[in-house]
């Protein structure tokens, strides 16, 4: 750490891909960071959370507070990311080992680079240029980093919020480093995001031999003809900022390994990704009304709403983003909201979250990797939108 220079974010990113965070491990990468941030100035929390049926996680909150005194000082701005990582699969797939941080002439090579230890490193590095070049600058500027997201997302974002609501630290504004881009850096933004419903539907039945079917009651096909009324639903057909809601049944099974038993049970999983057409609760209340009408009875749905779907309305710090990459890259960004689910979900509740970050093509892939050139170029615009949000002209 010593030698490490915390305005290459390269470096940055290449000492965070050799921590192996695979949730809900810390594997070293929130110390790593903690330690770093520590240099610049900020003062770190640990922040780890617990809560029964679920993995501890540990997390870290660090901010960094202006010496300035004007009208930009009550202004804070929050870079909310995650180091924990997905896992790597089978490691001899892979071309360079996941955790060694391998850096060839093009790319740094490892799990997580671009899901998002690169962003984290890059805005890490940005704030590093940014205060060694404004020593005097006003506002806040603070880092909430989970060890969650890739995980069931219990202990980490939503309860760090809280944390910071009690302790009256909730930003201004916050970024969010997802890697938003499809194929190039300075492609897209997201300005929000479709909501997502987890569904599990479930149809008992009595185990028989299948010679005697008479003295037994198959689940399976009470259950079809369940997701069959499902599958035909048309949500919506879009809306000004969001595609058309899509239902996917994503699972069936009946944990029968026979070929001559009817099984005790049958079970599917489907998620519903929804727009602002609706709520979790608008969705339910239609899928239970959807179902009644069939003849059967004996089934159990469960329903769990994981976010609602959310729009920013923050002009200025789109506009903000949208001219730091402009000014960097030349490119002017796309105002999205495709794409799964984000920790934005939560903070989106709290304050306008905009997620901007790395190109994520190989993100959850084999061989993960991010161009050395979109790293530094990234931490660019990162430090142009601090000068941007904290000293406009």
């Amino acid at each position: 750490m010593n030698s490490l220079d915390l305005k290459n974010p390269i470096a940055i990113a290449q000492a965070l891909v050799k921590c192996p965070s695979v949730t809900p491990n810390e594997g070293g990468a929130l110390g790593f960071l903690s330690d770093a941030l520590s240099k610049l100035g900020f003062d770190c929390t640990r922040l780890p959370f617990s809560e029964t049926g679920t993995p501890d996680v540990d997390n870290l909150y660090a901010e960094l507070k202006g010496t300035g005194e004007g009208k930009e000082k009550d202004r804070h701005l929050c870079f909310a990311g995650h180091t924990d990582v997905v896992p790597v699969g089978d490691v001899a797939d892979w071309n360079h080992n996941p955790f060694a941080g391998k850096i060839d002439d093009i790319y740094l090579h490892g799990r997580g680079v671009a899901d998002m230890k690169g962003g984290i490193a890059a805005f890490v590095a940005a704030v590093a240029e940014f205060t060694a070049e404004y020593p005097n600058n006003n506002g806040k500027i603070s880092l909430l980093i989970t060890g969650d997201e890739e995980g069931p997302a219990i202990n980490g974002t939503k309860k760090m919020l809280k944390w910071l609501e009690g302790q009256d630290k909730i930003p201004s504004h916050c970024i969010v480093g997802e890697p938003t881009n499809p194929n190039y850096l300075g492609e897209m933004m997201k300005v929000g995001r479709r909501g997502s419903l987890n569904g599990v539907l479930s149809v008992n039945g009595t185990q028989g031999h299948v010679a005697y079917p008479h003295l037994a009651d198959n689940p399976i096909p009470k259950l079809l003809k369940l997701l069959l009324v499902l599958e035909g639903l048309e949500l919506d057909k879009g809306s000004e900022f969001f595609q058309p809601s899509n239902l996917e049944i994503v699972s069936i099974d009946v944990g029968n390994t026979a070929t001559n038993v009817i099984p005790a049970k049958a079970t599917a999983k489907f998620n519903i990704r929804f727009n602002d057409k609706h709520s979790g609760a608008s969705l339910i209340k239609r899928i239970k009304k959807e179902l009644q009408p069939t003849e059967i009875n004996n089934y159990n749905l469960d329903i769990n709403i994981s976010g609602e779907s959310f729009i920013t309305e923050a002009k200025d710090l789109i506009e903000i983003i949208a001219q730091a990459t402009k000014d960097i890259t030349g490119n002017e960004p796309e105002q999205s909201t495709t794409g799964g689910t984000s920790d934005a979900r939560f903070i989106s509740q709290y304050c306008p979250v905009i997620e901007f970050g790395a190109i994520g093509k190989t993100m959850h892939k084999i061989d993960e990797k991010v161009k050395l050139e979109d790293l530094t170029n990234l931490s660019k615009i990162y430090k142009r939108l601090l000068e941007l949000y904290f000293m406009p002209l």
